[in-house]
């Protein structure tokens, strides 16, 4: 995962097309802020989904998306035409990453709505309209005839999607979060469930509990790929190897590892080298 902020377009560029030559990794992965929440408060941040489409079209084997995108700052109708888009451009290789937001606790996170004009709605709202954008999306994505919709929050007539994606049914759909809330909604809606790494043992709490609202709907809890997100670290690579481990024997196997900006020459092979294949736990690409 590349953060496309306190960064050059180009170095991302790079970046994404020598990981697209190594076979070990799977997928790669931007974020969705309009605004830096780290670093200089000024620094450049990309619009994900644009520079998202510019990557896809610039590769031709990874699996890509957005980790997340915030529920929050697009209506579900446009961002499922924009998802289609990328799909279609990357020949199939979207994974639809989707959340709802930034947390209200984190203020420069926060701020990016103020700047942007966009309401920063509470969190029982924003939990709800994400599970009515997901049921919408989805519909836009597969069904033939348009159709009305009159949700609590999602308010639709004559929607219909065209050009559908290339992935069918639909690209799979991956929920990031860690709230009981959103875990529901990804018990009814994911394909892959994300989180951010940290305490292990939180993880494994809330990967069980996302189990048991599995359950409680009749979902085999199995059908959901559990993925996590570890933030790499160039100068110990023994820690993320260790954490790679543990949140492999968690059950976690789709593993997004976030590299710091700014990467150092040949960044890519280092990762393959140093915490993939040289990973007692490596069988097959993360």
């Amino acid at each position: 995962m590349t953060a496309p902020s306190q960064v050059d377009y180009h170095d991302v560029l790079q970046v994404w097309r020598e990981a697209d030559t190594i076979p070990e990794i799977e997928h790669a992965w931007l974020f969705d802020h309009l605004m830096p929440i780290f670093g200089d408060p000024s620094g450049p941040a990309y619009e994900g989904w644009t520079l998202l489409s510019a990557l896809a079209a610039q590769t031709r084997r990874l699996r890509l998306g957005l980790l997340v995108t915030s529920n929050r700052f697009r209506p579900p109708a446009m961002l499922a035409k924009i998802a289609a888009t990328v799909d279609i451009v990357s020949g199939g290789r979207l994974d639809f990453g989707i959340g709802v937001g930034s947390r209200p606790s984190h203020p420069l996170a926060r701020h990016e709505y103020e700047a942007h004009g966009l309401p920063f709605h509470d969190t029982a709202h924003a939990v709800g309209s994400l599970a009515e954008a997901c049921t919408v999306i989805r519909r836009l994505w597969t069904e033939a005839e348009p159709f009305d919709f009159h949700g609590t929050y999602v308010q639709l007539t004559g929607a219909f999607g065209n050009p559908k994606p290339v992935q069918g049914p639909h690209p799979p759909i991956l929920i990031g979060g860690r709230s009981a809330a959103t875990l529901r909604v990804a018990a009814e809606h994911a394909d892959l469930w994300n989180i951010p790494g940290g305490d292990i043992d939180d993880v494994v709490r809330r990967s069980a509990l996302l189990d048991r609202y599995c359950t409680e709907i009749g979902r085999d809890p199995a059908s959901i790929t559990r993925s996590i997100h570890l933030q790499v670290s160039y100068d110990q690579p023994s820690i993320t190897r260790d954490a790679i481990g543990e949140a492999i024997d968690a059950g976690f196997r789709h593993i997004v590892l976030g590299l710091p900006a700014p990467y150092p020459a040949d960044v890519t092979r280092w990762v393959t080298d140093e915490l993939i294949i040289t990973s007692a736990y490596y069988d097959s690409p993360i």
